[in-house]
């Protein structure tokens, strides 16, 4: 939903292209120094800017929601803290920075950094995306540029600069985090195509996820959310309410994690609709569904004004009355699919809720959803009936599938244990690359040294080789530890003032040929 496809033209392109290419090249003179860093100071640079994002979070949550008129200013300070020391912390022992060696395999493997990425940012969650993919980014050695949905500009402008002065105090290189100050689509687009640019991290409209695919450029993208959300009559229907209420009223439902459609069978409904008011939903009436469908798609199509929005807002918009405390809207609807728009993701606290004769046919309702939209994404479960979570699972093209937790959270993995991640990967089944979470493991290609298989040929005896990086994880080397190459000293920006004389020189020849 949030497109960058409609951001205006806000400066001289030429200006605005200088600029960017400015950024490109300082960028990769600081990729260039920042693949030669050891893991002790990455994970120090990693951790600095982690404490600066987490004393932020609530800055940048109130001025996220002032510029964009989205979402809960609470629930935004919530994610931005969760983007920040937890994500590191779920990632502190993935080593991407040290050489493997594996004896069993005869094999060595070098990571190398992808280099340059040009990531995404949209107006839904546009700070918590901002930190999440520069602690990716710092965490496999990349450096990332960003291109904010114009809605958020200022804020992701400011947090960006504010992560980039916490890693250079820390000893990181100039330029690993940057920020484009005046986002367009033609800006944007020669950004994507550079040849400089590494890789793509796309989050955002379906559109501007294609443009990244197109580009020419390796990209990682997502596809739309529109999560079916199914209670069994196994389960506890007060708690199943009640996680489904928080889940889709967090931060007004603009994660696109959200559960868009309730499915039930008939035997419980009656229990689930009762367990639902008591949770804080309302339950519309038929005239409020036909005013609230009229209101949110006209002409089939999303009211984008509705993105992010309070559940009271968007009734009175509608033209019927709910009361102040309502968090959730929660449509009756008769079908689900192409006949149905509010069965459509929605990205505002409206929950269609449907129903079903046998847990076959709830099945085929989930299926129809997904094929409309949300194809890759995500789906929620709650029950206590193990095969049908089962049944349900595999019957579904998603990758995600959270059981007895809100799907909001849970298929982030902030409220279950798959990996916290704010791009969500739709794989195949959603026209991606990827189907997890995306990790900075996604950011790393290796180098394989792969010794004959034949047991006479010996193995490297790796006990007096020079590691590249110092502060080699001993549980990836033979013992005992070979010697280290001294660390980047604090000078000239974390590099040997030889080498960076060798790189400015091997710099200066690039722009002659360039220019010959």
């Amino acid at each position: 939903m949030q497109l960058h496809e409609d951001a205006p033209r806000l400066v001289a392109p030429d200006r605005a292209e200088a600029a960017a290419r400015m950024k490109i090249d300082r960028a990769g003179w600081a990729v260039r120094a920042f693949s030669r860093y050891d893991r002790a100071a990455v994970m120090r640079i990693a951790r600095a800017v982690a404490e600066a994002a987490h004393q932020a979070a609530a800055t940048y949550a109130e001025w996220a929601v002032r510029e964009t008129g989205m979402g809960v200013v609470e629930h935004k300070r919530l994610k931005n803290e969760l983007s920040a020391h937890p994500l590191l912390d779920f990632y502190e022992n993935m080593d991407l920075v040290n050489p493997r060696v594996l004896p069993d395999r005869k094999m060595v493997e070098i990571p190398k950094p992808a280099g340059l990425i040009f990531a995404l940012t949209p107006a839904t969650n546009p700070i918590s995306t901002l930190y999440y993919k520069s602690i990716l980014a710092l965490l496999s050695r990349n450096s990332v540029i960003f291109s904010p949905h114009p809605l958020a500009k200022a804020c992701c402008v400011d947090a960006a600069a504010r992560l980039e002065a916490a890693a250079v105090a820390a000893g990181a290189p100039a330029g690993l985090i940057q920020c484009i100050e005046e986002p367009s689509v033609p800006l944007v687009q020669a950004l994507m195509t550079s040849p400089k640019v590494q890789v793509i991290l796309a989050t955002g409209g379906v559109p501007m996820v294609r443009a990244a695919y197109s580009s020419g450029n390796p990209a990682i993208g997502v596809g739309p959310g529109n999560a079916p959300v199914y209670v069994d009559p196994t389960a506890d229907q007060k708690a199943a309410a009640q996680r489904i209420v928080d889940s889709k009223a967090f931060d007004n439902s603009v994660l696109c994690t959200n559960e868009s459609v309730l499915i039930s069978l008939d035997e419980n409904r009656q229990h689930l609709d009762r367990a639902l008011r008591a949770a804080g939903a309302h339950l519309c009436s038929d005239a409020d569904v036909t005013k609230l469908r009229e209101w949110l798609f006209p002409d089939g199509h999303l009211n984008t004004a509705a993105v992010g929005k309070s559940a009271v807002w968007i009734a009175a918009q509608a033209d019927f009355r709910v009361v102040p405390l309502t968090r959730v809207l929660v449509a009756p609807v008769e079908k689900v699919g192409l006949d149905e728009p509010l069965t459509k993701e929605k990205l505002c606290p409206v929950l269609a809720f449907a129903s079903a004769g046998a847990f076959e046919r709830a099945i085929g309702m989930a299926q129809m959803i997904l094929r409309m939209t949300g194809a890759g994404h995500s789906a929620a479960f709650h029950g206590e009936d193990p095969q049908r979570a089962m049944d349900f699972a595999a019957a579904l093209p998603v990758y995600r599938v959270v059981v007895n937790a809100p799907c909001s959270q849970g298929a982030a993995g902030f409220a279950t244990h798959l990996a916290p991640s704010f791009t969500i990967g739709t794989g195949y089944f959603g026209r991606s690359s990827v189907g997890e979470n995306i990790g900075p493991q996604h950011l790393v290609h290796w180098t394989r040294l792969a010794w004959n298989s034949d047991a006479a040929v010996p193995f490297g005896d790796f006990s007096n080789v020079r590691a590249p990086f110092e502060g080699s994880d001993p549980a990836h080397r033979p013992a005992p530890p070979p010697t280290p190459v001294p660390a980047p000293t604090a000078e000239a920006g974390g590099l040997d003032r030889d080498l960076l004389r060798q790189l400015i020189l091997q710099e200066l020849r690039e722009l002659n040929r360039g220019q010959s």
